[in-house]
């Protein structure tokens, strides 16, 4: 496994007596940015979990429902080009970071208004949507940055699924307390959404508390060594040839994994669960997000790079479990799904930070992130216009891209093994 840039940024105490400089360890910084990430999971992942029936409800066919929620993951994918780089010129990591969960905190409750906007309901859920994953984009490459200097000292792989387990508690919790006030409101989802609002605000006030705590340098405090000065040739360095192959595989990969959206539609599409459950079954997918993420977490750190391998064989299965008429079959479909995104959440993200420079760090999560968004655009365009018309051939494309994702990814990690 390759350990380029692992080293962590962590601050240097100025005085031993100051509580503050001396900031939080690797682990207990890591466990911060993990509960941050489940307060804001509990907002974004509790109305992903509904995005299909609430956009159903407003008049969307499923071609629209893959268009808008593809958009919305090209959006949170695409930016992070700009943001990223962005991240790594002005080195406002916090602030980026910041801004990001904001528009998610805002964004989301305002959903609920949406259902009272009449003709004018179904885009304006759209835009709130796509806004709310911009702030994904805002914050991720950033934050990925932070969490890195941390996860590196502690094990790139354990730290990034100990985090992601964390993040998939609020995954979980999310569409529960969606689900539970959905219920109590007769099955309306405007209320669940309205009541979002609260993790939202939690989030923000635990990120300040994390951003005054950790134990990783303000980019304006301290330049950490020579490595992080603005003159360092490794900020001007290309991208090395392995990490461009890994994200067109990765891309591959993100095309299959179509969004909850999609499978939240044909669930409550064909009667096999109503709107109140959809949230439910999403939350199922997050407890499997989480025991993969940590269970490849840690085989990333014992055995490499390769068991990323497992990622192309998840995302193949999903679509021929997930869109059958069966609620058995199609539950496993679902667990699957989420095994798939936490493998994509966590361990890939630790391959990334092991292929880079970590002064190049924020601009390759940026540029990684980007080569998905074309994978999550045409993958759900495709996906919606293929689930109307021939869900075989549905089942054929993503098994095809996946076959050419495990070709690509064996001939990285072989890469990886030489070097």
């Amino acid at each position: 496994m390759l350990t380029t840039g692992s080293t962590p940024a962590l601050r240097a105490p100025a005085d031993p007596d100051d509580r503050r400089a001396l900031g939080w360890s690797p682990w207990r910084t890591v466990i911060g940015f993990g509960v941050v990430s489940l307060a804001a999971d509990m907002v974004y992942e509790g109305a992903r979990s509904v995005y299909g029936p609430l956009l159903a409800s407003l008049g969307a066919s499923a071609l629209i429902v893959g268009l808008i929620t593809g958009a919305g993951e090209a959006a949170a994918l695409a930016l992070r080009l700009v943001s990223g780089p962005l991240a790594d010129r002005t080195r406002r990591y916090w602030t980026l970071t910041t801004v990001g969960y904001a528009l998610t905190a805002v964004c989301v409750p305002l959903l609920a208004v949406t259902p009272r906007l009449g003709a004018a309901g179904l885009v304006a859920a759209a835009v709130l949507i796509v806004i709310e994953r911009l702030g994904k984009a805002v914050r991720s490459p950033a934050k990925s940055v932070l969490l890195a200097d941390a996860a590196g000292a502690v094990g790139m792989g354990r730290g990034m699924g100990v985090h992601k387990a964390l993040d998939q508690v609020g995954a979980f919790a999310g569409p529960l307390l969606l689900a539970a006030l959905t219920a109590a409101a007769g099955g309306l989802l405007w209320p669940g959404l309205a009541g979002l609002a609260v993790p939202g605000a939690l989030a923000m006030v635990l990120l300040l508390l994390l951003r005054r705590r950790a134990g990783i340098a303000h980019p304006r405090d301290v330049a950490v060594d020579n490595r992080d000065r603005r003159d360092d040739p490794a900020r001007r360095a290309s991208l090395p040839a392995s990490f461009g192959w890994f994200a067109v595989a990765c891309a591959l990969c993100t095309a299959g994994l179509m969004t909850f959206g999609l499978i939240g539609f044909h669930l409550a599409q064909t009667g096999l669960v109503p709107a109140a459950g959809v949230p439910l079954l999403y939350a199922v997918a997050m407890v499997a997000a989480a025991v993969a993420a940590l269970a490849t977490g840690a085989a990333y750190d014992r055995i490499g790079a390769r068991v990323l391998l497992v990622l192309p064989v998840l995302v193949a299965v999903v679509p021929p479990l997930a869109f059958t008429n069966g609620l058995a079959v199609a539950a496993g479909g679902v667990l699957v799904w989420g095994a798939a995104l936490g493998v994509q959440d966590s361990t890939v993200k630790a391959f990334v930070a092991d292929l880079v420079p970590r002064a190049r760090r924020g601009t390759a999560y940026g540029v990684f992130a980007a080569v998905q968004a074309t994978g999550a655009l045409v993958g759900g365009v495709a996906a919606g216009a293929l689930y109307d018309s021939s869900r075989a051939g549905l089942f054929a494309a993503v098994a095809a891209a996946q076959a050419a994702a495990m070709l690509i990814l064996v001939r990285v990690l072989a890469g990886a093994r030489h070097r």
